[in-house]
């Protein structure tokens, strides 16, 4: 037997856990089931149908918001910032890259507000650092998925231990399925160290409960708080990027201001709490600013701004050209769902610098304020964290065999050989095209894009992706503006919710008119943990209609042959789109 088949054997006897069909979010959604054909016809049609499933969250957000396990987040997050206590919170893939987000975004409204409001000074500095997120494999994983790190919940605890959680703290543990084991080991490891533990997560209490155990084990467990976020499927299925990320940043966002609101009431004057956004913050509030959110992305002038994106970058790829993104403010957000796209799609994944072997990613952002170095401390607002485990620490871990021969290089010195700064990098424009792209909201949007043309020249097109009430004058070949209101936020909420709902919606549609989903299923995805593995042969079986059994044989076999290619300097299809074509051909055979 082959040891693709025997891996097959093993995946199938011995890893059934990992069998998710049943869940929500794995699911097909009905609004996007013609996704793919709709999208090819027009354009505008398909980021319509993408749009309207974004429209199912906030008939939710009535039931999330009245949950118990709400009220006692916000409760939680102002009791823990009163008493000294740290905010863990830790995720894996799309939730690790939130909970950076929402790190970051704590940090910088205390940097900035030190100097911005009298009286905040000595607050503000007991206040850094009280947030601190934990990613699976660390902030390396934020450019680059770490093979297996999601599948092992010793892997989450150890993180979290070597973060130094303790009694006082608090640990937000995020996943959208409400399954994955590097998540559910930190929350055990949280109500371990005498933490208070939240469990946020976007599938039906009841189906989790059912039909995963390890899931189960959690759900039942009294001193773990639940909050369920169900919304629906995704819009392209199990892409949980997109609407469960969203609603967690919303949800998770939301109960962090409301806590602040209750913090700060008494260190600042009323009028300075409301143009902070907290003046009073209610669940109706930010319910009825997220729907008018959707209802201006959704408005002609903002989808024909998104259509005339999604066909400036499918031509560019087509034309086997790059895009490299320019960002500031937004510099965390651009980046997560560029670095999204690799293991969603299956495009080049970003390439560090020294490495000539590996593809150009088709798409990369820059800032054009600072140096590499500075660029990630400034992004993260701290230094980054990387993760150098050594042989004796897999092995304590009782990781794979693999993990122990060969530890992954994840420390910072590997972080940052991705260059996000404003050194010069001939590759992004040494291609038959290339354009650079601003990406910006409206006040931030004129002095970035005047910084970029001046410090990356080369590009033969340049373009803006602005998001704002107001379209800003810039000297470029294209611009895109999308029209929405920014109500103010001390972390920045609604800049983050349209930025990501804009670009998720934009490299979506791209990916989608480029032949990379079927339907609204994922065929170019990258199947590095058991989880793709399971959702990769389920799209084989819903594609070609062939047994579970065969299509987890023909995906491994795939796998290899595509590993086999890619290390040849071969251009190669995704492991699930190589093994549609070859179930294809059995079938015409």
């Amino acid at each position: 037997m082959s040891d693709a088949r025997e891996r097959a054997k093993e995946f199938l006897t011995r890893q059934k856990a990992f069998r998710l069909g049943t869940l929500l979010t794995e699911s097909s959604h009905p609004k996007t089931r013609t996704l793919s054909q709709t999208i090819q016809a027009d354009t505008r049609a398909g980021i319509e149908q993408l749009l309207w499933v974004d429209a199912d969250i906030p008939p939710a957000l009535a039931r999330v918001f009245g949950q118990n396990g709400f009220g006692r987040l916000v409760e939680a997050f102002a009791k823990t910032f009163r008493v000294g206590g740290r905010v863990f919170f830790t995720g894996c893939g799309a939730t690790g890259r939130l909970s950076i987000l929402l790190e970051a975004a704590w940090q910088r409204f205390w940097r900035e507000a030190s100097g911005r409001e009298e009286g905040l000074s000595r607050l503000a500095e007991g206040m850094m650092g009280r947030c601190h997120s934990i990613m699976a494999g660390g902030d390396f994983a934020l450019i680059k998925a770490v093979e297996g790190f999601e599948d092992f919940p010793d892997f989450g605890r150890h993180q979290l231990l070597q973060a130094g959680v303790q009694r006082d703290d608090m640990v937000v543990a995020i996943t959208e399925g409400g399954e994955t084991p590097f998540v559910i080991g930190t929350a055990w490891q949280g109500l371990d160290s005498g933490a208070r533990v939240f469990f946020v997560y976007n599938n039906p209490t009841e189906i989790l409960r059912e039909h995963v155990q390890r899931s189960r084990e959690v759900i039942e467990e009294p001193r773990i708080t639940k909050l369920d976020l169900t919304t629906g499927p995704m819009a392209v299925m199990g892409s949980t990027r997109m609407q469960a990320v969203t609603v967690e940043l919303l949800v998770v966002g939301a109960a962090m201001e409301m806590a602040m609101a209750r913090v700060l009431e008494s260190h600042l004057s009323r009028a300075v709490l409301r143009q902070l956004g907290l003046a009073n913050p209610s669940c109706g509030d930010y319910t009825e600013r997220f729907t008018e959110l959707l209802a201006q992305l959704s408005a002609p002038d903002a989808v024909a701004a998104i259509a005339r994106a999604t066909a400036f970058e499918e031509g560019l790829y087509t034309d086997h050209g790059l895009v490299t993104y320019a960002a500031e403010l937004s510099l965390l957000d651009v980046l997560t769902d560029t670095t999204e796209r690799s293991p969603t799609f299956m495009v080049p994944a970003f390439r560090k610098q020294g490495d000539t072997v590996a593809p150009v990613s088709w798409a990369f952002v820059k800032t054009p304020f600072y140096p590499t170095r500075q660029a990630w401390y400034e992004m993260l607002q701290r230094e980054p964290r990387g993760l150098d485990w050594g042989p004796e620490e897999y092995e304590a871990l009782n990781a794979p065999p693999g993990l122990r021969a060969r530890p992954p290089k994840l420390d910072n010195r590997e972080i940052h050989r991705f260059q996000i700064g404003h050194e010069p990098d001939p590759s992004r424009t040494d291609a038959p095209d290339s354009a650079l792209v601003t990406v910006a909201v409206t006040q931030e949007a004129e002095g970035l894009h005047q910084a970029a043309l001046e410090r990356f020249t080369g590009f033969r097109r340049t373009a803006a992706i602005t998001v704002g009430p107001t379209k800003p004058r810039l000297n470029t070949d294209e611009h895109f503006h999308v029209r929405c209101d920014l109500p103010a936020s001390p972390l920045r909420l609604w800049e983050h919710l349209a930025i990501k709902l804009v670009l998720n919606t934009m490299s979506t549609a791209t990916m989608t008119r480029m032949g990379r989903v079927i339907g609204n299923a994922m065929v170019w995805l990258s199947p590095s943990n058991k989880k793709l593995i399971d959702r990769g042969c389920r799209l084989l079986v819903q594609v070609t209609g062939c047994p579970y059994e065969t299509a987890c044989e023909v995906l491994y076999e795939a796998i290899d042959e595509v590993t086999a290619r890619s290390d040849a300097g071969e251009e190669v299809p995704s492991p699930v789109a190589l093994a549609i074509e070859r179930l294809s051909d059995k079938d015409h055979a």
